[in-house]
C-alpha cells in the first residue's frame, strides 16, 4: 500500500516521474506557429510534461519547426534531455504532414521505428496518412518494451481508417513479436465522423483484446462549440493494461491549465492533446527511493 501511494506521489511530484505518453495535434504545426513566441512557450510547457508525445499535423517543408521546438524544450527543462524522431512527409497529394514523436533519451530509448505499410506487406491506399511506428525501451516502467502507433486520420475516411489499424498490429506483431502496442493520435473516433452501425465493423473497437483509454464522452476539442473525442488512446492486451496507472487516460486541458482564453488557446491548437501514464517498476522504484 506504502509503494502505491509513493507511486502517485512520484507521478504527482514528477520527482521520479511516471512515464507520461502523450499525442498532441497541433493544428499545422510548421514555420508559422515556430516564429510565435507566445505559442512556443505554451507548446513548450505542454510537451515538457511528456516523456513521450507524437506530435500530428507537422506541416513544415523546410524542416526547421521540430528542431526549434526541440531547442526551446531542452532550454526550458534542463533536467532533462529531448530527442525525436519523424516520419517522412504523407499525403497523397501536395497536402503533406509529418508524424514526429519527441522524447527524452535520458529516459528511454528507441529501438526501432518504421512507416507502415512495410515493403511486404498492407495495402498503401488504405490510409490517408499511413501510421508512423516506434519501437521504445523503457527501464523504469512495468512494461519495458512496448511498440507506438501513431495515426491521423482522415475525418471522411476515419472508421475505414481505424478498422485498418488492425491490420497494422497484426503486422507490427509478427515483425516485433510482441503483444504490447498502443495506438494513439487524432483517430477522427467521434461526432459527425462516426456512426453506431460504423462501429460495429472497426475490429480494434469489437475485438475484447484492445482497450480504448480515452472514452467516448471525453472531449478533446478546445472550441467550446463542440465536445468531441477525436483524439484516443488504444491499448491491446492485459500485460500492457497492467502496466498503466488506472485512469490516467485523458484529455490534457491546457486552455483551463495554463488561464488561456478560447482565441489563445485556438492559436496553439484546436485540440487538446491526450496522455496516459505508465507504473515504475517497483524493483527500480524501491532502487531509487527517496
Amino acid at each position: 500500500m506504502k509503494l502505491a501511494i509513493l507511486v502517485v506521489l512520484l507521478c504527482l511530484w514528477r520527482i521520479n516521474p511516471c512515464l507520461k505518453i502523450c499525442a498532441f495535434n497541433i493544428r499545422s504545426f510548421g514555420e508559422t506557429k515556430s516564429s510565435n513566441k507566445q505559442v512556443m512557450d505554451i507548446l513548450v510547457k505542454i510537451i515538457a510534461r511528456c516523456d513521450i508525445c507524437l506530435i500530428q499535423e507537422v506541416r513544415d517543408s523546410k524542416g526547421e519547426a521540430i528542431p526549434t521546438l526541440v531547442k526551446e524544450l531542452n532550454k526550458f527543462d534542463g533536467s532533462h534531455s529531448y530527442s525525436y524522431v519523424e516520419s517522412k512527409r504523407l499525403g497523397k497529394n501536395s497536402y503533406k504532414e509529418q508524424y514526429v514523436y519527441i522524447f527524452r533519451n535520458d529516459v528511454l530509448q528507441v529501438r526501432d521505428y518504421f512507416q507502415y505499410p512495410d515493403p511486404e506487406e498492407g495495402d498503401p491506399e488504405l490510409f490517408s496518412r499511413e501510421p508512423f511506428i516506434v519501437r521504445f525501451h523503457s527501464p523504469q516502467t512495468a512494461v519495458k518494451d512496448f511498440i507506438l502507433v501513431g495515426q491521423h486520420t482522415c475525418p471522411r475516411m476515419a472508421m475505414r481508417e481505424m478498422d485498418g489499424l488492425f491490420q497494422v498490429f497484426q503486422g507490427v506483431r509478427k515483425r516485433w513479436r510482441t503483444q504490447n502496442i498502443m495506438f494513439l493520435g487524432d483517430l477522427n473516433a467521434a461526432c459527425s465522423y462516426v456512426t453506431a452501425k460504423g462501429w460495429d465493423s472497426v475490429r480494434l473497437r469489437k475485438n475484447p483484446d484492445f482497450y480504448w483509454l480515452i472514452g467516448d464522452e471525453a472531449d478533446t476539442t478546445v472550441s467550446e462549440r463542440t465536445h468531441c473525442a477525436y483524439d484516443r488512446i488504444v491499448v491491446h492486451g492485459k500485460e500492457f493494461l497492467n502496466g498503466i496507472i488506472p485512469n490516467s487516460a485523458q484529455p490534457f486541458n491546457f486552455k483551463k491549465k495554463f488561464q488561456l482564453s478560447e482565441e489563445e488557446a485556438l492559436e496553439v491548437s484546436d485540440h487538446f492533446p491526450v496522455e496516459v501514464d505508465l507504473k515504475l517498476n517497483t524493483r527500480y522504484l524501491h532502487h531509487h527511493e527517496l
